[in-house]
């Protein structure tokens, strides 16, 4: 018992407050004017347009957490926030913390409501217009490595037409269809979501093959017409049997042969590990109030049991992969 101390209980208690501090320095805009050279807090404070005192307390918060580095009396940005918080790369996830800070913290605030109750707190993705923007182009980007890496990771030049169910801004769709050419693609979409697809979409080079349908995944008619069917991070937002029952309505509208490709948090068998997956299932579970992550081994058995079968499963990047199947003989 003498080694034993309880640093790990105030480590994870306290991560709120860490969190907070990086979506605050965020809010005010201290990684973006960092990208304009080191900077000292009197010059930080009045680009900002916040007091000096407690600008030093974001920004030494920051230089602990290792996104800010500060040498004598001046700030500059870390690798990783001049990385993926300047708005000076491609890889940017910024609105990952407006998502965050917006509305994923707030929400985070009725999980003993939701865990206690194992009813929804908040209703099936209920969420305001401004929520559904900041919900879109959040996941968006917590997404992007994954959707950059798909093209690449499997082979679609054997498809002509794929449908993308569920597939918010369509980005998944545009990073497929940039690499291969000669593809059609639907984006099957809640009209909320589509609000945003639309603008999104019209803005890139692949606009014009893509078709975009406004319906529910569960209740509307799936299009058909598609050799392949991508379901990117759907899954994890309702209970086994509704998962299986999309899959079964899936596999009625496309050809024999077609592929089928899951992308989800797949954790292993006791949805422990990935740590960022175990903890994401509060997540899903507050978001459409029935939420949670599944295992490989999970997938599989719905796969089996709606007339799919699984062929291989395939890491994309960070916790994400890739289950693909085909339809079973």
């Amino acid at each position: 018992m003498a080694d034993v101390t309880p640093d790990r209980i105030f480590q994870v208690a306290s991560g709120f407050m860490a969190a907070k501090h990086l979506f605050v320095a965020h809010e005010v805009g201290l990684f973006e004017q960092l990208t304009r050279g080191p900077a000292t807090l009197d010059e930080l404070a009045q680009r900002v347009g916040i007091p000096r005192r407690t600008l030093r307390i974001l920004a030494d918060a920051m230089v602990a957490l290792g996104f800010v580095e500060r040498e004598g009396e001046r700030y500059q940005n870390g690798l990783v926030a001049a990385t993926f918080l300047s708005g000076r790369t491609p890889t940017d996830l910024r609105p990952v913390l407006r998502l965050f800070n917006h509305v994923t913290y707030p929400r985070w605030l009725k999980l003993e409501e939701a865990v206690r109750t194992g009813q929804p707190v908040f209703g099936e993705l209920a969420f305001t217009p401004e929520e559904q923007r900041l919900f879109s182009e959040g996941v968006a980007a917590v997404q992007a490595a994954p959707a950059q890496a798909l093209p690449t990771t499997y082979d679609f030049r054997r498809h002509r037409r794929v449908l993308d169910l569920g597939g918010g801004t369509g980005s998944w769709l545009a990073t497929v269809l940039r690499e291969y050419t000669d593809l059609q693609a639907t984006l099957f979409e809640l009209p909320a979501a589509v609000a945003i697809a639309r603008p999104y979409l019209a803005g890139t080079p692949v606009a014009g093959r893509i078709t975009i349908v406004e319906g529910d995944i569960f209740t509307d008619p799936i299009p058909d017409g598609h050799d392949v069917v991508l379901i990117a991070n759907v899954l994890h937002l309702f209970r086994p049997e509704r998962n299986v029952a999309l899959l079964r309505r899936t596999r009625e509208r496309v050809p024999e042969g077609a592929r089928l490709l899951l992308v989800d948090f797949w954790t292993d068998p006791t949805h422990t590990q990935p740590l960022f997956a175990a903890l994401m299932a509060g997540e899903f579970l507050l978001a459409a109030g029935e939420g949670d992550v599944y295992s490989e081994e999970e997938g599989r058995e719905w796969l089996k049991a709606s007339g799919w079968q699984a062929l291989e499963r395939k890491p994309l990047a960070g916790v994400v992969s890739v289950i693909v199947a085909e339809t079973a003989s």
